[in-house]
């Protein structure tokens, strides 16, 4: 293994204002301690109280839907690893940035459903966030890209956007980024 460049690594973090960075298997215990670790800092960072709740909300959201997917898939720790960044964006802004493996297809039915709610306006999100909500849940069915991202996308204050980098021929890897 090459040495890490520690200084190089804080550095660039720095200039990309990144507050929280994650990469590794992720579980419910550890999405509760990166959250606390969250709300630490934005509250010393004295974050607007509607934003701070924003970006926790999305933060939570992203991360219990990766991990949600990898059980489902029953993948090892390796593959069921999450990459988590909290950053800020030269307007001062929140980005809360989230990528996993996943399988290539449901992978291309995700970024086109990011897609679609990146070209909707918050009065849209909000009657399609009211549909989606009345709509009768089947049991033991996941709902994949539901209510969550809309609930996402309409917390966000720039359309969501989304990346899909091919990985082997079965598996890809999704990246969601929301600016709150």
């Amino acid at each position: 293994m090459e040495p890490l460049d520690l200084f190089s690594m804080r550095e660039s973090y720095n200039r990309q204002q990144i507050m929280l960075c994650f990469n590794g298997p992720i579980s419910r215990s550890l999405i509760e301690e990166i959250g606390n670790a969250l709300r630490n800092y934005l509250a010393a960072e004295q974050a607007p109280a509607s934003s701070a709740m924003d970006v926790f909300a999305v933060y939570i959201e992203l991360t219990q839907n990766i991990r949600h997917y990898s059980r489902l898939k029953d993948w090892d720790d390796q593959d069921a690893g999450a990459t988590v960044v909290v950053a800020r964006d030269e307007q001062g802004r929140y980005v809360v940035s989230a990528g996993n493996l996943i399988e290539a297809a449901d992978g291309e039915r995700l970024l086109s459903r990011v897609k679609a709610l990146a070209e909707l306006d918050k009065v849209q999100l909000k009657a399609l966030y009211k549909t989606q909500l009345r709509k009768p849940r089947e049991e033991g069915v996941s709902s994949g890209a539901g209510l969550g991202l809309i609930d996402i996308a309409r917390k966000a204050s720039a359309p969501l956007e989304a990346s899909l980098r091919q990985v082997d021929a079965q598996r890809a890897f999704i990246s969601l980024r929301a600016v709150i």
